[in-house]
């Protein structure tokens, strides 16, 4: 007869991560950032394309589109993207890392490279458009949830930070490549074969990277916590002999920081709730506020950004590409030049740091706008020295929500505060639009960068108030998993001030 006992499950004492963390940096973590971080660049280049082929996509020519139903191009997709999130975020958690990044690059490759085939004018060819862009939305979506999770696991504690966040500012990178590639393309090819071609930019990038992802391991990390124990095994060794190779010398690990664990069944987005909201409620608080706080205002400025130029200061919307790239090169310099200082200085002054002095920023430029004293130049100066600094922050704020919470639930965390941040940041666009109008009323316009300024200026009021000092931590020791033996029976988890790294 089965017993209660046999249907327990069987606890094990593990030193797998303290054994991530103490490895030093090698060409294998640098193989492995290049082949995951991709996930944003593919995106920076899919918005930036859309964005700069939507004009043409009216022309007789090429689909002959309204444009509401161009503007409905970018909505479906950004709608994938919540919905890959929360669907492959849920399976990133209960399949593994390394099984979900390779799915949702190739859902993306499928929905992007069939944008490019929609041949017709048709109804039925402008709801296979739609459809195309729905699919490469969630790939992209679910990206997200498995790339940060797998990246965060498998990093060193000590380098997490800097890295998270190069790797989510690559976004930025992208946009450079869809602008200049479709600047390009639209110049040199007639436009009913430029606009395919760019939708196919990312596609052949991303096959590329397939083929480097098939010799990456699953995140030991998640094997382990799910009972995987010599999967687990494999997979650090397989890291650790790749480290080894490379000349490095691996230091020895202390027994006192092995941590006891005993798998936890399946957590579904019910569970999820409690976890977030009666556990770690000012953490829930926390990723909600800069999540939010990032993606309206990068929505509000960045996809209104040449109606600006054009409505304000007369740029004509051939030149507008060069004052995007502009605007593209000041984001990603941030996260790379001072993302380092989130290891350093540490994440809550950094992050509290980057947000407030992006408000405060934001609304000296609105003043000196309102004052008719800023030019197209000068304008996007602004943008690039308040986006510096704004950039670090968003990408900050996805490393913060990918490492507050529990391994257990990480991916759908990811998904749930990135499906939060989406649904605010949508609002962005439109409410900015509507303040631009004409161009007769700047005032509106200044107000609505005011707006922007105190949201950003709360959020890094939040990040002083609940942030988390995650800086060279141990994922284990910043959430406990829910697979640890020493976590109580009502789940609570202990204060970082109380656990010693990694021990239990």
């Amino acid at each position: 007869m089965t017993t209660a006992s046999h249907l327990r499950p069987v606890e094990v004492r593990s030193l797998i991560p303290a054994r991530i963390d103490r490895l030093p940096w090698s060409p294998f973590h640098t193989r492995m950032v290049i082949a995951l971080g991709v996930a944003w660049i593919l995106d920076g280049l899919e918005i930036t394309v859309a964005t700069a082929i939507g004009d043409v996509l009216k022309n007789p020519e090429t689909l002959h589109l309204s444009s509401a139903a161009v503007g409905l191009i970018g909505t479906v997709y950004l709608v994938g993207e919540v919905v890959g999130a929360l669907v492959f975020g849920q399976m990133s958690d209960r399949w593994g890392r390394r099984n979900l990044f390779m799915i949702t690059l190739g859902v993306y490759l499928l929905g992007s490279g069939l944008t490019a085939l929609t041949l017709g004018h048709g109804t039925g060819w402008v709801v296979f458009l739609y459809l195309t862009r729905f699919i490469a939305g969630t790939g992209i979506g679910g990206e997200y949830a498995a790339i940060n999770s797998a990246i965060d696991e498998m990093i060193p504690a000590r380098y997490r930070g800097r890295v998270d966040i190069a790797v989510n500012g690559t976004y930025w990178a992208g946009a450079v490549l869809g602008t200049l590639g479709t600047f390009i393309l639209l110049n040199v090819m007639s436009p009913s074969i430029g606009w395919r071609i760019g939708f196919l930019l990312g596609p052949v990038l991303g096959l590329v990277i397939l083929l480097v992802r098939r010799n990456l391991p699953e995140s030991p990390r998640w094997q382990i916590m799910n009972g995987r124990r010599q999967a687990a095994e494999d997979s650090i060794s397989y890291i650790e002999h790749e480290v080894e190779s490379s000349g490095k010398t691996l230091p020895p690990v202390e027994e006192s920081r092995a941590i006891d664990l005993r798998p936890a069944e399946d957590i579904g987005y019910l569970a999820l709730t409690r976890v977030l909201f009666r556990e770690y409620p000012s953490r829930a608080v926390l990723g909600a506020s800069l999540m939010i706080g990032q993606s309206f205002l990068y929505n509000a400025i960045f996809f209104t950004s040449t109606l600006v130029l054009g409505t304000f200061y007369g740029v004509p919307a051939t030149s507008a590409p060069l004052f995007l790239i502009a605007f593209a090169v000041g984001n990603l310099i941030g996260p790379l030049t001072i993302g380092r200082y989130f290891d350093t200085i540490g994440r809550k002054t950094m992050i509290a740091g980057t947000y407030i002095t992006s408000g405060v920023l934001l609304g000296i430029s609105a003043v000196l706008f309102n004052a008719g004293l800023l030019t197209a130049t000068t304008q996007t100066i602004s943008w690039c020295v308040i986006f510096f600094f704004a950039s670090a922050g968003a990408s900050a704020a996805y490393l913060t929500v990918s490492e507050i919470f529990p391994l257990e639930v990480r991916a759908k965390a990811i998904a749930v505060f990135f499906a939060i941040a989406q649904g605010f940041g949508a609002l962005g666009p439109v409410i900015y639009g509507q303040l631009i109008g004409d161009g007769t009323q700047p005032f509106k316009l200044f107000l609505g960068y005011l707006l922007g300024a105190l949201v950003m200026i709360a959020g890094g009021l939040v990040a002083v108030a609940f942030g988390v000092a995650a800086e060279g931590r141990s994922l284990e020791d910043i959430a406990m998993p829910l697979a640890a033996a020493g976590r109580s029976d009502t789940g609570s988890a202990p204060k970082i001030s109380d656990q010693p790294p990694c021990q239990r």
